[in-house]
């Protein structure tokens, strides 16, 4: 299903909480041995809207008028919000043994006890603020993962060998219009 919140967007002012620097999330990861890599299950979505903003995403189907309940990808400030949100959640532990961009987190330890620590303390977190977590997309203890499309390992960074190989193999531009696109 898809819904137009083109005039919403177009009414609430812009959110100017800002994302992360990429580069500066990424870096951090260098050096740390042990690494879990955390992707949270259908992101925005589990984030509760204010009661009185529910009406406003209401849309009409042929069994009657609904509204979301819970936030929707394409309103204007989901991504400030949610990552005003895991700031909040994770402000003790960011920095210090964990980076989060938007809904990627990476738990990052030194040693194997460590790691145990920490992966018990953002689950602790992910518990009181009721946050699941895709367990397809989740992997634990490991010296090399990808991370906001940076294969990140101990050693270093390198960018991520798919998207390399995509861009390698485009056409070459026979035109402007090419050029452009």
């Amino acid at each position: 299903m898809c819904v137009d919140f083109k005039d919403l967007n177009n009414a609430y002012p812009k959110d100017c909480y800002p994302l992360p620097e990429i580069d500066w999330k990424v870096e951090s990861l260098c050096g740390y041995p042990f690494k879990c890599f955390l992707d949270a299950y259908k992101g925005y979505h589990q984030i509760k809207m204010a009661k009185e903003d529910e009406e406003k995403t209401a849309f009409i189907t042929s069994q009657g008028i609904f509204c979301y309940s819970k936030m929707s990808f394409g309103l204007k400030n989901v991504g400030s919000t949610y990552q005003r949100l895991v700031d909040k959640a994770f402000q003790r532990q960011i920095g210090r043994n964990l980076e989060v961009y938007v809904d990627d987190l990476v738990i990052k330890s030194r040693t194997e006890e460590e790691i145990i620590r920490d992966i018990t303390e953002t689950f602790k977190t992910l518990r009181q603020i009721n946050m699941k977590l895709n367990p397809k997309k989740c992997t634990f203890g490991m010296q090399e993962g990808m991370f906001l499309g940076y294969k990140v390992s101990t050693n270093g960074l390198r960018a991520c060998p798919d998207k390399a190989d995509t861009v390698l193999s485009l056409p070459s531009p026979r035109c402007i219009k090419d050029c452009r696109s």
